[in-house]
Parts: C-alpha cells; structure tokens; sequence
C-alpha cells in the first residue's frame, strides 16, 4: 500500500542529505541567508521532488504574524469595490500579504461582527473601506489592537482638506470633485440643478453634498431644486426613486441637470426619465460619480467624477504594509485628486425652459 502521508520536514533532510534544522532554515524566508546557497538549493530541490509544503499555520504561530491583511468593505455588488480590490491584491502580491475580504452591506452591526471575526483569525492588519461618520469610538478601539487604515471613507472632520489627522487614512477630495462636476452644468447654461444625496451617515456622501451647496452659492442665479431626500442605499433603486420625487415637482422647478452622488443611483435616474417619456441630455442632463465599470457603455454613456479606486486600494495596501513593519506613514492622510470626464449624459438645457426665478 502506499505511503499517503505528507511528506515531513525529516523526510526533506534526509533527501538533502542534511539536519533537520538546517533544512528549516533553508526553507524559511527570514532564515535561509544562513545557509550556503549550495545547500539552500539542495534543499529547496528535495522539497519539491517530495511535494513538501511549509506548514503556514505553524510559522505564523512563530512569528506571531499570519501574513494575511483584512480588507473590510460595504458592498461587494458595487462596481467600484472591484476596482478597489483589484489595487490592494497588485500590491499585496509584492508585500507577502493574502488579503481577507469582508463584506458590511452598510450594516454597523456587521461591521462590528465581521471585524470581530477577522481579528479571531489573527489578520496581522485591517483597511476599513465601509466606515461610517458614527463609527469613530469603535475605530479608535480597533486601531489599539492591530494597525488599521481608513480608505475611501474617512470621519466628517478628517475629511475636510488640510484638516489634522487622527488616523491613518487614504481618501478622496469629494468636495473637490462634487464642485466640479456641478460646475460643468452650470457652465454649460443650467441654472435649476439638483443632487440625488447619498445617505449622511457616510462621509464621501457628505462632502458631495457640501462640494454641490458650494458651487450653488457662488452662482446667484442658480438654484438648488433639490427635494431634501436622501438614498437609503446606494443603488440603481433608490436613484429612480429620488429622480421620480423631483419629476413630481411642479413643472417649474423641475431641474434640467442632476448631480447623482454615485453612478448607481445615476443610472436610476435615468431609466425615471426614458419611464416618464424624457431624454437625456436633450431633456435633463445627469452627472454620475465614481467611473465605474462600464459606466462609458450605458445609452447615453455617463458624465461622471472618477475616483482613483485602483490608486486609493494600492496607497492603502501599502501604508498598510509599512504600518505592519513598524515603519510610521510620512503623513497620516493621503488625498487624492478626482478626475471630472465629461461624455455625453450632459449638454446645455433646453432654450425653451425658463428659469425657476422668471417664474417667481
């Protein structure tokens, strides 16, 4: 019968024709510069002809490390989470780190199970992308345990530009990005505009929000004709209702240009138009956020603010890493830029409609 048992590290020695410890040491990352590099081969050959694999379970229990990094996100359905993902796992291929998704569907409660579950199986570190604004005290707990860093969502004060950091975080100018999408409308002749609001409990929604009211204000002959609702989630769902409500305002204060805080509930509001029988952008202009995939694809292919998502999970993988090693970020906040791509979901308002203000 025969031997169906894993090869040992006794049985890789013997191959090699070398001691147990010195096999050990060969095939260990942190030990195997000392051995000659004649043995080290040797070794690593007799491995391989056995089929022997080193037992992870048991160097992490040496080390005190497992080599993998909890990644914590709200919604793996979103578009962008891949983009997100796709940057922390090209450079955790470099940084000898598995990551470990988690998903929160925008739960708190979730988000505490699943942190708590992470930190059972021993992840050596955390990058929290679904953070909400009422999150702070059971993240500041969690940075007492393992290294954690805040990406894509911050908390209300640590967004704000120049503001004094208290955790590590890799974010992005919302504010910035809001005002220049709104901006574009306006320069393009749209004078009623409104915003299709991300909940309040998330940050990146918040300063959306403030980037909209800022460009607002500085136009005196533009209005928000905003109806003060807010999505619940972030879907395609809660933009075709939002876009429904506006559609239900008297005519006169119906936008000609919508500012949707994400791609999804932009795409929402577009199908509330085609349902009410009117176009885009002949009829109302729709700007989206985000860039997600395929978004370029959609009838007519989306105005949108990009969000470095590749850029955002790469920086946080890697402050992650070097927060792993013991090494302290240069800063404690990465802001990155937005970048504003204009397709053809946008076009100057009809010439016939007047302005909210001649009405009054």
């Amino acid at each position: 019968m025969p031997d169906l048992r894993p090869p040992t590290l006794k049985d890789v020695a013997q191959q090699a024709g070398v001691h147990v410890g010195t096999a050990s040491r060969a095939l260990s990352e942190d030990q195997s510069h000392l051995v000659s590099e004649a043995t080290r081969l040797r070794v690593h050959s007799a491995a391989g002809v056995l089929g022997y694999r080193t037992n992870a379970v048991a160097q992490s229990l040496r080390k005190g490390t497992t080599g993998v990094l909890g990644v914590v996100v709200a919604d793996l359905s979103n578009p962008f989470t891949v983009t997100l993902l796709r940057g922390i796992e090209f450079e955790s291929r470099a940084g000898r780190h598995m990551p470990l998704i988690a998903e929160t569907h925008d739960d708190p409660q979730i988000l505490r199970s699943v942190v708590t579950r992470l930190l059972r199986n021993r992840v050596d570190g955390i990058v929290l992308t679904a953070a909400q604004v009422d999150d702070e005290e059971f993240v500041r707990e969690l940075e007492g345990l393992v290294p954690v860093v805040l990406a894509v969502r911050g908390f209300l004060a640590s967004t704000r530009p120049g503001s004094p950091g208290e955790h590590v975080e890799v974010l992005q100018d919302d504010v910035a990005g809001a005002r220049t999408a709104v901006e574009h409308l306006i320069g393009i002749g749209h004078r009623r505009i409104a915003q299709l609001s991300g909940t309040p409990s998330i940050s990146s929604f918040v300063g959306r929000r403030e980037g909209f009211a800022a460009a607002i204000r500085a136009h005196a002959d533009v209005v928000d004709v905003s109806t003060g609702g807010y999505a619940r989630e972030s879907s395609v769902e809660e933009g075709r209702r939002l876009m429904g409500d506006l559609l239900r305002q008297p005519a006169e204060r119906r936008p000609t240009a919508i500012f949707a805080h994400n791609d999804l509930m932009a795409v929402g509001a577009l199908n509330a138009l085609r349902s009410a029988g009117l176009r885009c952008p002949e009829d109302v202009s729709v700007v989206g956020y985000n860039d997600a995939p395929l978004i370029d694809q959609i009838d007519p292919p989306l105005t949108t603010v990009r969000l470095p998502g590749f850029e955002l999970g790469r920086h946080s993988a890697r402050i992650a890493f070097g927060l792993l090693r013991g090494a302290t970020p240069q800063e404690s906040r990465v802001m990155l830029a937005p970048q504003f791509i204009e397709r053809r979901s946008t076009q100057p308002p009809p010439p016939s409609v007047p302005s909210l203000q001649d009405s009054l």
